[in-house]
């Protein structure tokens, strides 16, 4: 008789286990990113002010290749932008993103976004003009620091 009332704690702790590892997994499905840039940088179609913002892969069934930004409380969404999907040799260690450098006076594009421990990522999909301008840039890849502010120090990327 005292068999029935000891399962249920464990039939509890069961169910409460199963409702706490899908939350904790929810980053890394959509790859929850916060970066600071401490200049303008380019997205397509959109120049994001220096300052702090968040990339997220958008919730939807039919792509796992659009992002969208965020502004640094997620309250705002400032930009939805389509990639393609960008491969490396090695998984990324730590947050890692490349830019084209571009002509004196304009902001970096942002090219490829890695998240940590995967060796696919996103490449941003600029328009056929843009594009044209950015294939004869140089790329440069840089990590993110812990605290999600990029380094200025290019490291050897895709």
């Amino acid at each position: 008789m005292n068999t029935p009332k000891m399962l249920i704690p464990f039939f509890a702790m069961f169910l409460m286990l199963g409702t706490i590892v899908p939350a904790a997994r929810a980053d890394e499905e959509d790859q929850a990113t916060k970066l600071t840039f401490s200049q303008a940088v380019e997205v397509p179609g959109h120049v994001l002010p220096a300052g702090t913002y968040w990339f997220v892969l958008a919730d939807t069934d039919i792509s796992r290749n659009v992002v969208e930004i965020f502004n640094q409380d997620r309250s705002q969404l400032i930009a939805t932008v389509q990639t393609i999907d960008s491969y490396r040799q090695e998984p990324a260690g730590s947050t890692i993103v490349s830019f084209a450098e571009r002509p004196a006076g304009q902001p970096e594009a942002l090219r490829t976004w890695y998240y940590p421990g995967r060796e696919n990522g996103h490449e941003f999909l600029y328009s056929g003009q843009e594009e044209r301008e950015l294939s004869h840039d140089t790329k440069v890849a840089v990590t993110a620091t812990p605290s999600g502010s990029v380094s200025d120090q290019p490291v050897s990327g895709d």
